[in-house]
């Protein structure tokens, strides 16, 4: 038997025909959101248990200083173009 069955069944012995009604009334205006103070049980966090649990590492990942000279040269694309005019004059 499960969850739900057994609290029916709790109910059943524990309130009369009117008090359930009353249950079942107050759980229907629940469900359509006509209660904003009672929420039902939000089961994101069960399904999900890590999500947003995240943490700042203490260390920056970069620890060394970037080369001052670039890796690339730096180009002129002035140049470049003389050069490619001059290479297609040759051809």
């Amino acid at each position: 038997m499960n969850r739900i069955a057994r609290f029916i069944i709790w109910i059943c012995s524990k309130f009369n025909r009117a008090e359930i009604e009353q249950i079942i009334h107050g759980l229907l205006e629940v469900l359509a959101n006509r209660n904003p103070e009672i929420k039902p049980k939000d089961d994101f966090k069960e399904k999900h248990p890590h999500y947003r649990d995240f943490y700042v590492d203490p260390l920056a990942p970069l620890t060394n200083q970037p080369p001052k000279e670039p890796l690339f040269p730096s180009l002129d694309w002035q140049k470049l173009l003389t050069d490619y005019e001059k290479n297609m004059v040759n051809l």
